[in-house]
């Protein structure tokens, strides 16, 4: 039977195809969202009562100093410990205000940097205000006000990186650094007797070393099983909440067990550049201040290598341990005559 023009079938033919070309296609998967960073709001409480402990330490010290020679040396001393104390606030509030942005629905990288610079800023301007308020009103005071906005603003950009777990992983194995650290100060004359010190200068010189080195070992060894710990939690909050969260790969063990040592090394950067003025002072005071401040520099690089290569390691030994044998083909291969 002949098909005819007025028919139903030809009239069918001579309508449009309106089907899309990418119909009956399964739409392509959206890229799995990063892990985010667990506990990121009580980091930065604790970030910043740390910076807190580090700014009133360094007060009293200045404010008991009975000379104005005596205060600039304290200062210079005491000026690691606050620039690495706003380094890692600045990171530890941004992580938890970009955090917060997420859950919101407002990850977008642009964005997110910015607040995380913002966040910095107004961290560095907090305490920076916070020093000029209550320290003498001085060149010395200054320059730790600055260099401490300036670190709590490099930090806080830090925190603008698109993976949040191992930024908290960095930021909370460093937070435990700088604690051991200081806690490590209430051993080290033990360990100097331990190391062979006998009251001469060479056997001072070389048990400082030994004491130095392992301090630096610990620290690394700590920080290490710090990040790994966290990136760990992190990975078990993520599968909670969505099975199919993509694990941590061993590049983000490897940068968060050597992320409190770089993090070191950045604040060295910070205190060379942005404290040269008083590290200037300090070191022309006297012959020993200056053969003083360039050990105590030596020393903080040192530390800050040691760190960063034993916590990396340990971070990787700690995740290779985690993970399973590589499947074997149960089949056996076949056997040619």
């Amino acid at each position: 039977m002949s098909k005819q023009p007025g028919s139903s079938t030809a009239a069918q033919s001579d309508q449009p195809d309106t089907t899309h070309p990418a119909d009956g296609v399964a739409p392509v998967a959206e890229a799995p969202r990063p892990a985010r960073a667990p506990g990121a709001p009580v980091l930065a409480l604790l970030a910043i009562g740390w910076l807190a402990a580090m700014l009133w330490s360094t007060r009293e010290a200045i404010s008991s100093a009975a000379a104005g020679l005596t205060a600039i040396s304290l200062s210079a001393f005491a000026l690691p410990g606050v620039i690495s104390a706003a380094l890692v606030a600045g990171a530890a509030v941004a992580l938890a205000v970009t955090g917060l942005l997420a859950r919101r629905g407002v990850d977008r990288a642009t964005l997110r940097f910015v607040v995380a610079v913002g966040t910095g800023l107004l961290v560095g301007l907090a305490a920076a205000l916070a020093i000029n308020l209550t320290y003498a009103d001085n060149a010395t005071t200054n320059t730790i006000a600055g260099t401490s906005a300036a670190a709590a603003i490099i930090g806080g950009a830090l925190a603008g990186a698109r993976d949040a777990a191992p930024v908290g992983a960095v930021v909370t194995a460093a937070l435990g650094t700088l604690v051991f650290v200081v806690a490590f100060s209430r051993a080290r004359d033990p360990l100097f007797d331990l190391f062979g010190a006998d009251g001469s200068q060479a056997s001072l010189v070389s048990a400082a070393k030994w004491v130095s080195r392992t301090e630096s070992l610990l620290a690394g060894l700590l920080a290490g099983l710090l990040a790994f710990g966290y990136l760990t939690w992190a990975r078990r909050r993520a599968l909670r909440r969505d099975p199919a969260t993509p694990a941590l790969r061993w590049p983000a063990y490897l940068v968060a067990g050597a992320g409190p040592g770089l993090l070191l090394l950045l604040a060295e950067v910070i205190i060379r550049i942005g404290g040269r003025t008083l590290l200037d002072l300090a070191s022309a005071l006297s012959e020993a201040d200056a053969v003083a401040q360039t050990s105590l520099g030596t020393s903080r690089v040192d530390n800050g290598i040691w760190v960063l290569f034993v916590g990396a390691l340990t971070a990787l030994v700690a995740f290779g341990r985690t993970l399973g044998p590589a499947p074997h083909d149960d089949e056996p291969e076949p056997v040619e005559d």
